[in-house]
């Protein structure tokens, strides 16, 4: 008898997004802080005899096919090693969709995570990782998780240490906003304020939290909040409902802010649950890479 595999797939954020360039290639460099939390997407993967893929989820808007993450990441491991046996997959989203948090990425990394175990196929973490990298940029750090400095395109990562305790809230308004959108948007000048990823770095390395937070920043975000002010204002708010500082992950819609407290977090949490602007809300820990994580 299969036994399924049960999985936890973390969302991401960005603590920093810096732009460097845009490539020739239609790609961008970029430097960036990431940051695993813990609100996850749940997938329960089972073998089968049928030969076939079957990814069924909770939302039914989502593809299911082989546009679906998973379910190339699925194939892919089956092609490289020859498996004939189909696979099964339940995937429970709870990761805001298409919000800058990863949710498609972080599904395919436990894909292949889950494709590992398995079919005990023994794979290396580095050659999951190069088989991730050819399906989309962040899966390789979702498949490392934790706290990691990104570059190139974002598969080039230096594992950091944990970041001090704190809580994350996090809140996602109804509306999404188009990753293409944004870098088609993204004009770097004399005048873009780029943060500061190395002095963050630096202060991760010190456990200093003050001085990571005192450094938060995303270039895309003044190209988001142009089309879409209630950026600006959910990070108002957080900050005057006790965040140290706010932030927009990725390329949005999704806004975070760190807590101190987890009454704190909670607290403001109940503001923006009584928002009809508001879709989604959570106060998360960062996942920390420790023997109970």
């Amino acid at each position: 008898m299969n036994t399924p595999l049960e999985l936890k797939a973390y969302a991401k954020v960005n603590l920093g997004l810096d732009v460097i360039r845009r490539r020739e290639d239609g790609y961008h460099d970029v430097k960036m802080i990431m940051q695993t939390i813990k609100l996850y997407d749940q997938l329960t993967m089972q073998r089968n005899n049928s030969g076939e893929i079957t990814v069924t989820t909770n939302l039914p808007y989502l593809p299911v096919g082989k546009k679906n993450l998973v379910y190339r990441a699925i194939d892919l491991i089956r092609e490289e090693y020859g498996i004939k046996d189909g696979v099964d997959v339940q995937l429970t989203k709870h990761i805001p969709v298409a919000a800058g948090m990863a949710g498609g990425s972080t599904d395919a990394a436990a894909a292949f995570v889950g494709m590992n175990q398995l079919f005990k196929l023994n794979i290396t973490q580095d050659t999951l990782l190069k088989y991730a990298v050819t399906l989309g940029a962040d899966i390789p750090y979702c498949i490392m998780r934790g706290t990691a400095l990104s570059e190139g395109i974002g598969e080039v990562l230096t594992p950091l240490p944990s970041i001090p305790s704190c809580w994350f809230l996090v809140v996602k308004p109804v509306f999404s906003i188009s990753t293409k959108f944004v870098y088609e948007n993204l004009h770097l000048n004399e005048n873009t304020v780029h943060p500061d990823i190395d002095g963050m770095v630096e202060a991760i390395k010190a456990g200093d939290l003050a001085g990571i937070t005192s450094r938060m920043g995303n270039v895309l975000e003044d190209v988001a909040i142009s089309d879409y002010p209630q950026i600006a204002k959910i990070k108002e708010t957080m900050n005057s409902l006790g965040a140290m500082n706010s932030l927009m992950s990725g390329s949005g819609s999704t806004v975070f802010g760190i807590f101190t407290s987890k009454e704190q977090a909670t607290a403001a949490s109940k503001i923006f649950q009584k928002d009809p602007g508001i879709r989604q809300v959570a106060v998360v820990r960062p996942f920390c890479k420790s023997p109970n994580d």
